[in-house]
């Protein structure tokens, strides 16, 4: 599955690049679902003694373990495949800590994962300049609303209802590196009860 192209938006939507490998002291790479692709065509670019240094926490999603078993392949120095990000937190919280000088991170698959780790990654001090990301796979957005403060994780229509207050709410692309979501604005704040259609504009 090749990298996703988003069309021209704000100024806080992110954007995302493409992976290539990078000198350093260690390789930490953080990935969901198809993002596993991102970093398997990373591998055909490098040899043996890159993965000796790297770290490569995985969480599949959906995918089952087509994509698991390619990756310990590549012979990684680690190797974590864990069922959620909430799963997999306090392993990269405790990899980040643990990072030495000169560390590239390596962040690929859907906006919520990559988000979620980016966040992580400046908390714990990793310089943007070091850090690379891949969007792969579900276009699918966390949210947040803005009026309850509730995230809503795998948003695939616009408008759709907090799982949190069950308001419904317009999909914007503001995004907030803070919270790693896009927010969310009640629709009808001005016309209570007159809520558009949802349109599926997320897969």
């Amino acid at each position: 599955m090749p990298k996703t192209q988003f069309p021209p938006s704000i100024t806080s939507r992110p954007v995302y690049g493409e992976l290539e490998a990078r000198s350093g002291g260690g390789h930490l790479m953080i990935a969901d679902a198809e993002g596993a692709e991102a970093i398997l065509d990373l591998a055909k670019s490098v040899d043996q003694g890159f993965w000796a240094k790297a770290h490569i926490i995985y969480i599949p999603k959906t995918t089952g373990t087509k994509y698991s078993s390619q990756l310990e392949e590549l012979g990684a120095g680690q190797y974590y495949a864990g069922p959620s990000y909430e799963a997999a937190q306090g392993r990269i919280r405790r990899a980040l800590q643990d990072c030495h000088m000169g560390t590239q991170v390596y962040l690929s698959g859907t906006e919520s994962l990559m988000g979620q780790a980016m966040a992580e990654a400046t908390a714990a001090g990793i310089p943007h300049t070091a850090i690379q990301t891949e969007h792969r796979g579900s276009t699918a957005r966390r949210m947040q609303c803005v009026h309850c403060k509730g995230i809503t994780e795998d948003v695939t229509t616009d408008p759709f209802e907090c799982s949190h207050c069950g308001l419904s709410l317009f999909v914007r692309d503001h995004y907030s590196r803070r919270l790693a979501a896009f927010q969310g604005v009640r629709v009808d704040a001005e016309d209570p009860g007159n809520i558009p259609e949802k349109v599926e504009l997320f897969k």
